[in-house]
């Protein structure tokens, strides 16, 4: 599609956000990583209602040239409007992977595009090895977490990837996905606690126990 129409598409997504602006908002915004170069302050909700009022069909294209722009709600809405299917592409998860540049965009990619994916072990196998920039590596577990009945095959990878990496991201998205793990069912629950049983002391290893305690039902 031509860059022509992708601007005109652009600038009327951009209306649509700006009428949702919101200044305190935008001023009092925490997330880790790298900053915006314009944020209008319009919450997470709003903006996916907005994508899917004025773009109900994904395009892999489009979302590539929204991503493309300084500016937190387009970057947002890119993730809603690229294609999951794409992502068996390896050289396509690599670009989305790649964008993922602070926290929020890696809880929205979880969201909206990851646990979309077909090819989500394959590109959580690679982020547990350290191959992944960390906010991605976020995005993933967080990804996978999200799915109905994420594998105990999980576990121990995920285990030695806190033990390596402790940072704090990592802390609740591995917690996160040891909890949804232990709450799909009974035989996984199980698994999840014969893990806990054997935990050591270290910090990471502590913050699982204390965690977990009381997010197990």
């Amino acid at each position: 599609m031509a860059a022509g129409s992708h601007t005109s598409r652009m600038t009327r997504l951009l209306g649509a956000f700006r009428r949702e602006r919101n200044g305190l908002v935008a001023d009092t915004m925490h997330y880790d990583g790298a900053r915006y170069g314009l944020n209008y302050g319009v919450s997470l909700p709003t903006v996916r209602s907005l994508v899917r009022e004025n773009e109900p069909i994904r395009d892999e294209a489009f979302a590539r040239f929204l991503v493309s722009q300084q500016v937190r709600c387009l970057q947002l809405a890119a993730l809603h409007l690229a294609d999951p299917t794409a992502l068996v592409d390896s050289s396509v998860a690599d670009f989305w992977l790649s964008k993922l540049q602070n926290s929020e965009l890696a809880e929205e990619a979880a969201y909206a595009l990851l646990v979309r994916t077909a090819t989500l072990d394959e590109l959580l196998e690679r982020a547990l090895n350290l191959q992944t920039p960390l906010y991605a590596r976020y995005a993933l577990l967080l990804a996978a977490a999200r799915q109905t009945t994420p594998s105990v095959k999980w576990l121990h990878p995920t285990l030695q990837l806190l033990q390596a990496e402790d940072h704090r991201l990592i802390r609740q998205a591995v917690t996160t996905l040891w909890a949804q793990i232990a709450n799909s069912d009974e035989t996984q629950k199980r698994v999840v606690l014969e893990h806990l049983s054997v935990l050591g002391t270290t910090p990471s290893e502590c913050y699982l126990k204390e965690e977990l305690a009381w997010r197990i039902l």
